[in-house]
């Protein structure tokens, strides 16, 4: 009987000491739970080390890319809803030619443009442009000057008027001629492969485009993500930009704050693109001033593009004067603020306006 009970009493232990273990257990468990749970609560509320901001990639051109452009006349004697593709190029000009008319070049790279033009011939000094892109120059026709100047500074063209290119153009017969040669980024690279130009090119990059935004007169955005030109406030209000190249031809151009653009007005009337209808849009616009003056009783011109000069680095609604050097007429042109320092551009189109030196342009 004595044994029995002794048994019991060691197997009640037994159950007792088995509890103990059980609940110890089971509080050692609730209290590692309530470290973990306090340590992840103090993780998600510390104030963690702000991770610096990456620089957004350059969306206007692929700076990987080797793809040589294509520059091409397009004929400005036609009505302002008349051309085609030229919001797709990611530098354009403008230069005053004969009868106080102007004329264009659209420059391309790394776009399948299916319409451009219309197409014009070509004046000489354009070739100056061309060449400081590394850009295979697209025209139809040319002047005597331009001809003579094409062979001698070796210019890889494609002339619409020689029988080996004109496969690159074509007419809309639907159009007065000569206001009627269109072509495409497509066919003017076949042309150019028929023609042994090298297609590739690692000089292509005439602007140095800025990653961060620019606002000339510094101020800071939101997100803090903006460039300062420099110390000095000298920023111009430029809402509205007016650029005249003759009594019969003026360029305008009006700050859309909302889409931070501006948009492009010839003669007082929206400039629109043929195909899309939408109003022409521009992030930077540039304003060169050149001399220029009649070089035959026709009226045709010439102008000083290489030697140096003034201007003006318009974007985000304000301007500021730069100054421009270009060493010769192939060289890269180079813009500097007064202060000597590169001008950097905003990601986006740019409109360089190569405006008469003796006209000035006027901002409000």
């Amino acid at each position: 009987m004595f044994e029995q009970l002794e048994k019991f009493d060691e197997m009640q232990q037994k159950k007792k000491n088995k509890k103990k273990k059980i609940i110890t257990i089971i509080s050692i468990l609730i209290i590692l739970l309530i470290i973990a749970a306090v340590g992840i609560y103090l993780y998600l509320n510390m104030e963690k080390p702000t991770k610096k901001k990456k620089e957004k990639p350059i969306k206007i051109v692929d700076m990987n890319s080797k793809e040589r452009p294509l520059a091409v006349m397009i004929d400005n004697n036609v009505g302002n809803s008349s051309h085609a593709g030229l919001q797709d190029a990611y530098i354009t000009y403008e230069a005053i030619v004969e009868g106080g008319l102007t004329r264009i070049m659209a420059v391309y790279k790394d776009k399948d443009v299916d319409l451009i033009g219309p197409v014009r011939s070509s004046r000489h000094y354009f070739l100056d442009y061309a060449l400081e892109n590394d850009a295979i120059y697209a025209h139809y026709g040319w002047s005597t000057y331009a001809e003579n100047d094409i062979k001698e500074l070796g210019v890889n063209n494609l002339n619409g008027m020689i029988p080996k290119e004109e496969s690159a153009y074509w007419r809309d017969k639907n159009i007065a001629s000569p206001h009627n040669v269109f072509t495409s980024t497509e066919k003017l690279y076949e042309t150019a492969k028929e023609n042994k130009y090298d297609i590739k090119s690692d000089d292509w990059l005439l602007l140095d485009y800025s990653a961060k935004k620019i606002n000339l007169n510094n101020t800071k955005t939101d997100n803090d993500d903006t460039e300062e030109v420099d110390e000095e406030d000298n920023a111009i209000v430029a809402n509205e930009v007016e650029i005249p190249y003759s009594n019969s031809q003026i360029r305008t151009y009006t700050y859309d704050k909302e889409n931070k653009v501006y948009l492009r007005f010839m003669n007082g009337e929206k400039h629109i693109d043929k195909i899309t209808k939408e109003q022409l849009h521009y992030k930077n616009i540039i304003i060169q001033y050149v001399d220029n003056h009649a070089i035959d009783d026709y009226g045709r011109q010439d102008l000083d593009t290489a030697g140096s000069g003034e201007g003006y680095y318009i974007t985000n609604g304000y301007a500021k004067k730069i100054n421009w050097t270009k060493s010769s007429r192939s060289d890269k042109i180079r813009y500097e603020y007064e202060d000597g320092s590169k001008v950097k551009v905003n990601d986006g189109n740019t409109f360089i306006q190569v405006q008469p030196a003796n006209l000035e342009s006027t901002f409000e």
